[in-house]
């Protein structure tokens, strides 16, 4: 027999205004200040004030850090820390989507471990758990606010680290479908089919077991019925519902599956060209998924059911083969873009690219090892 450990907060709100709830939470355990991880942008759109008045009415008292990058930095995590140790905070309170949850574990795990964050890229590198973090997410589709990996720029060698740490699980997650209604319509996209990404990779990897394939098969139909919708109109709250518990299930599929070739691949042109997570998943996932159907398509099938193909009397690759133009409509309709050009990016060094995919932490995931030729050939298609 198989023994299976499922990673995962020991305390999660989810639903229609349960940010309400959250002091209730953290008057428990006597916090009495946090330092509030966000960006710019939240903190300045009136999501992160939600939250300052719900800190100041359970009386705790609270510092702000907003200055975390779409692709958070190791410099983004010392002057984190620096913060948390000048002001002597004894908990962290993370909002946002991927960058300031993968900030604020990076933060939580340096107060309480020191030394070199770059010696932290990898699985399980440090010591001593986080200092308390109460992850309040944004978005439907990184999943960062409860699971085990967070991913950190190194800006000097222009590579995204990877991180898998048992030590960085949040105590609390938040996730609150009106904090999400006035996101844009490409972040909903981006975000949504990241999680469609996390959801299908965390089926096809050979880490896969009854648990995540159950939670990650929900996820699968719940993004392909709601996020276009979610795009269409943000303020459709039963969408935004809807794909935040999409996320959450296809978050617990990966956090204890694993991943595979698409994120190691959409980490390195996140890390050298600074593109959006989400949007380099998005084109990636059918590249990558093509190729792993050729060298093994029975997972496929059940994930075209979810995905609401019909699959009566068709082989497993030809149900892959569906699946994968779904995918490709389904990101055309959203408006993912299909090409690097359009998003700026004319010239890219492959090989660069390749070397460090082949590196990347997720790329064991894969349910085959593609060779350095096999990388460069999908990264051109994206070109």
């Amino acid at each position: 027999m198989s023994t299976h450990v499922v990673y995962v907060p020991s305390t999660n709100l989810m639903g229609k205004g349960c940010l309400a709830e959250l002091g209730n939470f953290i008057t428990e355990p006597g916090f009495q200040k946090a330092l509030v991880v966000t960006d710019h942008f939240l903190n300045h759109n009136g999501t992160v004030c939600k939250v300052l008045n719900m800190l100041e009415g359970a009386d705790i008292d609270y510092k702000v850090y907003d200055n975390v990058k779409p692709n958070p930095t190791i410099r983004n995590v010392y002057d984190g820390v620096t913060c948390y140790r000048d002001h002597q905070c004894d908990f962290i309170i993370s909002i946002g989507g991927g960058s300031p949850q993968d900030a604020a574990k990076a933060i939580g795990l340096y107060v309480n471990n020191g030394g070199d964050l770059r010696d932290y890229e990898g699985v399980g590198k440090t010591q001593n758990k986080s200092v308390p973090i109460v992850a309040i997410n944004t978005t439907a589709g990184t999943s960062s606010e409860y699971t085990i990996n967070y991913v950190i720029t190194d800006e000097e060698r222009g590579v995204k680290m990877v991180m898998v740490d048992k030590n960085c699980l949040v105590s609390i997650s938040v996730n609150d479908p009106e904090l999400m209604v006035d996101k844009p319509a490409d972040l909903t996209a981006a975000t949504g089919m990241d999680a469609l990404t996390h959801a299908i990779e965390a089926i096809v990897t050979p880490g896969a077991f009854t648990v995540t394939d159950a939670t990650a098969l929900a996820a699968v139909e719940i993004i392909f019925k709601y996020l276009p919708r979610a795009v269409r109109n943000g303020h459709d709250i039963e969408a935004r519902e809807q794909m935040s518990y999409a996320m959450f299930l296809a978050g617990l599929a990966f956090n204890n599956a694993g991943l595979g070739y698409v994120h190691a691949m959409a980490h390195q042109l996140g890390g050298i060209y600074d593109l959006p997570h989400g949007v380099c998943n998005a084109m990636l996932l059918p590249i990558v998924e093509n190729e792993n159907a050729k060298h093994d398509a029975t997972k496929f099938r059940r994930i075209a059911c979810a995905a609401g193909i019909d699959t009566t009397d068709k082989s497993d690759l030809r149900c892959a083969e569906e699946l994968i133009g779904a995918i490709r409509i389904l990101a055309e309709e959203v408006g993912i873009p299909s090409k690097l050009k359009q998003l700026g990016v004319e010239q890219v060094d492959l090989e660069l690219l390749a070397d460090h995919a082949m590196q990347d932490a997720c790329a064991p995931g894969n349910p085959y090892q593609p060779d350095k030729q096999e990388v460069i050939r999908m990264f051109q298609e994206i070109l």
